[in-house]
């Protein structure tokens, strides 16, 4: 069995992408090519499987770290804000992508809001299965 920790993350996130594509419940909002990711970018993203890239990569981050909230992933997805002749300084990025994604995730069935003493969202066995078999692919490629 091939384990998601021990693949390189480049290459698993871009293969759940794929799979995720075929998922009717992740499909791109209209609006997200018009949309910064945070206050530290620029520009929109012109990448065009955007949404799709970002989903993996959350849900990779929750079967990482077991539960994870909003905060956190704004967190982790942040960067730094240029400010000119200041010092850059650290930015979250959008919640509101993040947000839509966690919905997404939760109406597809492979995440669910915790019960338990820490707050956030955890994968369900569904999902854990799902994020498995994708990697058992990845695995496959490898050999």
């Amino acid at each position: 069995m091939t384990d998601i920790k021990t693949i390189e993350p480049g290459k698993y996130n871009q293969l759940l992408a794929e799979a995720l594509k075929e998922e009717p419940e992740f499909e791109k909002p209209e609006w997200v090519e018009l949309v910064k990711t945070g206050v530290n970018k620029e520009r929109p993203t012109a990448d065009p499987d955007f949404w799709h890239h970002r989903a993996a990569a959350i849900l990779r981050q929750i079967y990482l770290k077991d539960i994870v909230g909003t905060e956190r992933l704004r967190m982790r997805f942040g960067g730094n804000k240029r400010r000119g002749s200041k010092p850059n300084e650290f930015r979250k990025a959008g919640g509101k992508i993040i947000r839509q994604i966690l919905q997404q995730a939760e109406k597809a069935g492979l995440l669910e809001k915790s019960t338990g003493k820490k707050k956030g969202r955890q994968l369900t066995a569904k999902g854990k299965k799902y994020l498995e078999e994708v990697a058992e692919k990845a695995g496959k490629g490898n050999k």
